[in-house]
């Protein structure tokens, strides 16, 4: 989107003229961009700002018009008059700072002040008293706008910071600096996307999809996101093992839950060679779900969106993990991403495995 067209987007939607759809699309893109978020704040400060600067013309010309009768009743001598230089200096001077709602009080008393002092003559006449008074009036406007200026940069912040999460899954770690995979069913058409577990609730983005292999990359990005140290448990290149002993922690409500069950067949549903098939029930959220054997080794990620039937469920086999991650790697900015490839946890019983994995393992929500 151009620069002029942001602009025009930014007007129409501070003044109201968006439809529904439009408006909602706008904030969506507000949430999510931080430079045009900051835009409609600055420019709805510098509208209100322009507005509060016609009146204060308008009150110049007043005092102009004072001025001028003034002079042509001789009580003041027009020669010893400097306001409109100084008016022009004071407006240079201040109009790079003027989209601070405090900096144009600070002007226009400044500019008051001026003028009183240039316009006042020695003797009080009964029009510099009512020409005082308009000044006070003019001064209490100016503070009260200030107020409202502020009060709608406070109110335009906090608008719709509320995000409602309708469907999700789950997701697990596989590099220390807050990557993410999750089937890409679980995040697919998503405009916002959060991951949450014992740790804290965190934003995220779409890096990788793969709709194929059913593989997404997230990577976490909130501030309050602290870098892992290590990651306890490995990426496995090869098949699991028909039989072999297998366990999953995934979110199919809002807390953790464990599943364990077996490899069952090396292929998935209708003989997916990109699947695997297991003696394991699976819940609505609990794709994405890491599927783990007895080393300590991911072998799949479960995939919900293939139908379970009597107790069976499928998982996408966890060495395509490696493949999708080739592909992202194709952009220089995840070079650096790094599978890990050696389990610490290996020999541990499953009770003590989960330990370990379980702050690695979060609740995906999208909207």
């Amino acid at each position: 989107m151009g620069d002029i067209k942001v602009l025009e987007a930014v007007e129409r939607y501070i003044r109201g003229e968006m439809n529904p759809d439009e408006r909602l699309h706008f904030e969506n893109l507000r949430k999510s961009n931080g430079e045009i978020d900051q835009l409609v704040v600055e420019h709805t400060l510098f509208l209100q700002q322009m507005n509060r600067f016609g009146e204060w013309k308008k009150f110049r010309s007043s005092l102009q018009e004072v001025h001028t009768d003034l002079t042509e009743q001789g009580k003041i001598n027009s020669a010893r008059l400097t306001g409109k230089a100084k008016v022009v200096y004071l407006w240079k001077r201040y109009k790079r700072v003027a989209a601070i709602a405090a900096s144009i009080a600070g002007i226009t008393t400044l500019t008051i002040s001026a003028l009183v002092w240039t316009i006042t003559p020695k003797t009080a006449t009964d029009e510099l008293q009512q020409l005082k008074g308009k000044i006070n009036s003019i001064e209490h406007t100016t503070k009260e706008q200030g107020k409202e200026i502020n009060n709608v940069k406070n109110k335009i912040s906090h608008t719709d910071n509320t995000i409602t999460y309708t469907t999700g899954g789950t997701g697990f770690i596989i590099d220390t600096k807050g990557y993410l995979v999750t089937n890409y069913h679980v995040v697919e058409g998503a405009k916002n996307i959060a991951v949450q577990n014992s740790r804290g609730e965190y934003t995220a983005r779409l890096v990788f999809a793969d709709s194929e292999k059913d593989i997404a990359i997230l990577k976490i990005e909130d501030e309050s996101f602290k870098p892992y140290n290590s990651i306890p448990y490995a990426i496995s290149r090869s098949e699991g093992k028909l039989a072999e002993p297998i366990f999953t922690l995934g979110y199919p409500r809002n807390e953790v839950v464990y599943g364990q069950g077996y490899l069952s067949s090396k292929t998935g549903y209708k003989g997916d060679t990109l699947s695997c098939q297991l003696e394991l029930t699976a819940n609505q959220g609990n794709s994405g779900s890491p599927i783990l054997n007895k080393k300590g080794e991911v072998i799949g990620i479960l995939n919900g969106r293939q139908k379970n039937a009597e107790g069976f469920s499928f998982a996408i086999q966890g060495k395509h993990i490696y493949k999708v991650l080739e592909e992202l790697k194709k952009d220089t900015t995840y070079q650096r991403i790094k599978l890990n490839s050696r389990s610490s946890i290996a020999g541990l019983d499953f009770q003590q495995q989960v330990e370990k994995v379980e702050d690695y393992v979060y609740m995906v929500k999208v909207n």
